[in-house]
Formats: C-alpha cells, sequence, structure tokens
C-alpha cells in the first residue's frame, strides 16, 4: 500500500513484533509509517461498529491510530518511533478493563 519514495535508504532495518508476527520495518521512521509500509492496515477497529480506521493525520491530531505498545494502551503510532523489539498489538473494540483496575 504505502512505499519509501525511490532514493531513500532502506539499509537499515529493525524487527517489531505486531500481533505475534515479526516484521522487519525501517528504523527511524514513525510506528504508524512503518506499520503502513508492511501492509498493516487498519490499525484498529472501532468498540461498536468493528469499522476499520487506519492513519489520517499523522501528527497527532486525529487519534486514528491507536494501538498498544509494549504493553501501553491507547498510544498514538503516528507519534512514536519504530524501536528494535517493540511489541506492537493492535487495537480492536474497547480497551481492556484491566487497564481500569490499575488506574
Amino acid at each position: 500500500m504505502f512505499e519509501p519514495m525511490a532514493g531513500l535508504a532502506v539499509e537499515h532495518l529493525i524487527t517489531i513484533q505486531v500481533d505475534g508476527r515479526s516484521l522487519q520495518v525501517r528504523k527511524g521512521i514513525s510506528l504508524a509509517m512503518a506499520l503502513m509500509e508492511v501492509n498493516v492496515v487498519p490499525l484498529r477497529r472501532t468498540a461498536l461498529s468493528q469499522a476499520p480506521r487506519s492513519p489520517l493525520c499523522l501528527m497527532g491530531v486525529c487519534f486514528e491510530c491507536l494501538c498498544e505498545v509494549d504493553g501501553r494502551q491507547n498510544v498514538q503510532a503516528c507519534m512514536v518511533e519504530a524501536l528494535d523489539g517493540m511489541s506492537v498489538r493492535l487495537a480492536n473494540g474497547a480497551r481492556r478493563m484491566e487497564a481500569f483496575r490499575d488506574a
């Protein structure tokens, strides 16, 4: 779906875990861009209708790229850099209730 622009260096790859799958993504880009480049879309589904949602603004305004990163829920994937070894769970519906118990 999305590909790096021609001429961009892609020799530096890192590995992230997405819903248990190991994926190689470019180093130094946002998690949202990394996921889109390896064709991981949609990033989440809404709680009520299960409608697919994907990044829209890529600057932290729309909240359409929410996912779980290293156990932290509701992380905006466009606002964090993809890091080697990062564990990502795509959001499907409402967030887990144990998140409310720990607060």
